[in-house]
C-alpha cells in the first residue's frame, strides 16, 4: 500500500474531539464569567450605596425627635391626671352635700318626733281623780282629751286600690273599636276611674283594645268589672287581665 493513501484515514479522531470539547469548555466559562460581572458590580454599588445612607443620619436629629414624643406623652398624662383630679374632687363635694342633706333631714325627724311626743306626754289618759280636783283642773283635762281625740281622728285613712290593664278582644276585624272603647267607658261606679288605652294588633288584622283603670277595693269588685264588659255581647268577645298592681 502507498504511503499517499494512508493519509486519507483519521486516526486520532478522538484526541481531536477531546481537545475540541475542552476548548468549547472554556469558551463558556469565560463567556459566563463576563456576563455575570455586570450584575456583580451593580449588588455591590447598591450596598455601598446603602451603608453610605446609613453612615449619613444624623443621631441627634433621632435625639430630637424621640425626646418630643417623650415630651408629648408626658403632657397627655399630665392632663389626664389633672381631669381625674377634678372628677374626685366633684365626687368628693357631692359626697359631701349628700351627707349635709342627710344630717339635716334627720335633724327635722328629730325635731319632729320630739315635738310629738311632747304632745302626746301632755296627755295623761290615766290622771286619777282626786277628791281635792278643782273644777279648773277637770276642764283642762277634758279640753285636752278632746283635743287628743281629735287629732287622732284627723289621721288620714289609707285607701286600698288597684291599678288594672284589660285586654278586651272583639269578635272579628269588622268591629267598630271605637264604638266598644266608648261603651266600655260607660260603666260607671263610685271608685272606678277609667284611664288611658290603645289597640294593640293580634293576628290577621284583628286588634284589641289595652285599657287601664284603677279601682278601689272596698268599692269595687274585679269580677263585677270583667262581667259587666263582657256583656256588651255585640261588641266584646273575651275580657283578659293583661297587668295588676296594688296601689
Amino acid at each position: 500500500m502507498r504511503v499517499e493513501a494512508l493519509d486519507m484515514f483519521w486516526t486520532d479522531k478522538g484526541r481531536y474531539d477531546l481537545a475540541e470539547k475542552m476548548f468549547h469548555e472554556v469558551i463558556l466559562k469565560v463567556s459566563e464569567r463576563n456576563h455575570c460581572s455586570p450584575l456583580v458590580s451593580e449588588i455591590a454599588k447598591a450596598r455601598e450605596h446603602i451603608q453610605n445612607s446609613l453612615e449619613k443620619i444624623d443621631v441627634a436629629t433621632l435625639e430630637d425627635k424621640c425626646r418630643l414624643e417623650f415630651l408629648d406623652r408626658i403632657s397627655l398624662l399630665e392632663n389626664q391626671n389633672i381631669d381625674l383630679r377634678s372628677q374626685v374632687s366633684k365626687l368628693n363635694q357631692a359626697y359631701s352635700d349628700v351627707l349635709k342633706r342627710l344630717d339635716l333631714v334627720e335633724n327635722r325627724l328629730n325635731c319632729s318626733n320630739g315635738n310629738v311626743k311632747n304632745n302626746d306626754d301632755d296627755v295623761d289618759l290615766f290622771a286619777s281623780e282626786s277628791e281635792e280636783e278643782t273644777e279648773e283642773a277637770a276642764r283642762i283635762r277634758e279640753s285636752r282629751l278632746a283635743a287628743y281625740t281629735a287629732k287622732k281622728s284627723k289621721k288620714a285613712v289609707i285607701i286600698a286600690k288597684s291599678s288594672l290593664i284589660l285586654d278586651v278582644k272583639p269578635w272579628d276585624d269588622e268591629t267598630d273599636l271605637q264604638a266598644m272603647e266608648t261603651v266600655i267607658r260607660k260603666i260607671a261606679l263610685d271608685g272606678l276611674l277609667w284611664g288611658a288605652s290603645r289597640l294593640v294588633p293580634v293576628a290577621f288584622g284583628i286588634k284589641k283594645l289595652s285599657i287601664s283603670c284603677v279601682v278601689e277595693d272596698d268599692k269595687v269588685s274585679i269580677d263585677w268589672l270583667t262581667e259587666e264588659i263582657e256583656k256588651l255581647e255585640d261588641f266584646v268577645q273575651s275580657v283578659d287581665i293583661a297587668a295588676f298592681n296594688k296601689i
